[in-house]
């Protein structure tokens, strides 16, 4: 995996998107682009599955590497090390795989330690395909044309597609409100499943579309409780829908207020099917909630 010394460095300073004109093959992206502030704290968030992996691999898969913030007083840079491992504390050990371009208090195949809250991205390699990587997406989703063959070959074979996620089922995450309440369906346990949703804001969304500009209190209520009762009816007739087996991808928010996300979700299929859809989430006192599929 020697293109990692070429490729997926990030600084902090950048305005766009750019190469850097000391080596044509590394790309930077401004430390404030809201893909690149996601791809951060998507890896997070998702570091758990990285450390689980890492303890017990797959026999699928072939690369561990993890991503970390390097600030040598002066510059900052977002350095890949290969051979990652933690202690017993949670701190972060590696070997430094790319070739720093600005930060001078590491080099290239030095041994480090380093403190986890440093962690900006991890990737595993599963049968030629990535696996998190997610500042490596966001990266790749600002090019085009040339620049991303160019990327692309640089990445040396490796398959780039929406990936899986692996966010925990809570209500501290848009993705993971959609998890819980799908979790909540494999259970058939109707009362988790409604913890997961918010009728009365999904009321307010559906008395907005059909034109309803009246905000009326006692319509909104008498809405959400039909809404509710419609919903356990649904399911106690049709049964709950069914995600077991199934590996989950997230790779689009759409914010269209602090309070409101449009998460994409796609699912594979043990059988090789695959869905994808879009999903309204609402922050609420109580945490995320899921909304419902936008219409």
């Amino acid at each position: 995996m020697g293109f990692f010394s070429k490729l997926f460095n990030r600084k902090g300073k950048n305005e766009n998107v750019q190469r850097r004109s000391e080596d044509a093959n590394v790309v930077n992206v401004k430390s404030e682009d809201d893909g690149m502030k996601w791809a951060i704290e998507k890896a997070n968030l998702t570091l758990h599955y990285f450390e689980n992996c890492l303890v017990s691999p797959k026999p699928t898969q072939q690369y561990f590497s993890i991503k970390v913030k390097i600030d040598d007083g002066r510059n900052i840079e977002h350095l890949w090390l290969t051979e990652p491992s933690f202690d017993e504390e949670g701190n972060l050990f590696g070997v430094v795989g790319n070739q720093p371009l600005d930060v001078k208090s590491v080099t290239l195949g030095q041994k480090i330690g380093i403190d986890r809250n440093l962690i900006s991205d991890w990737m595993i390699i599963e049968n030629g395909r990535l696996i998190g990587g997610y500042t490596i997406r966001a990266i790749r989703d600002h090019l085009s044309g040339n620049d991303l063959v160019n990327f692309d070959r640089g990445l040396g074979g490796m398959m780039v597609d929406e990936g899986e996620d692996y966010f925990l089922p809570s209500n501290k995450t848009p993705e993971g409100a959609i998890i819980a309440i799908e979790e909540a369906y494999d259970q058939d346990d109707i009362e988790k499943a409604m913890a997961c949703k918010d009728f009365k804001i999904e009321a307010r969304f559906m008395l907005n579309k059909i034109g309803n500009g009246i905000q009326d209190e006692a319509v909104e209520n008498k809405t959400a409780e039909v809404l509710k009762l419609s919903f356990i009816k649904h399911m106690q007739e049709n049964g709950m829908p069914k995600f077991n087996g199934i590996k989950r991808a997230f790779p689009k928010r759409e914010k269209i207020s602090d309070q409101e996300m449009i998460i994409t979700e796609v699912c594979y299929y043990p059988d090789g099917g695959k869905s994808k859809e879009k999903l309204r989430t609402y922050l609420t006192e109580d945490g995320w909630k899921v909304i419902g599929p936008v219409q």
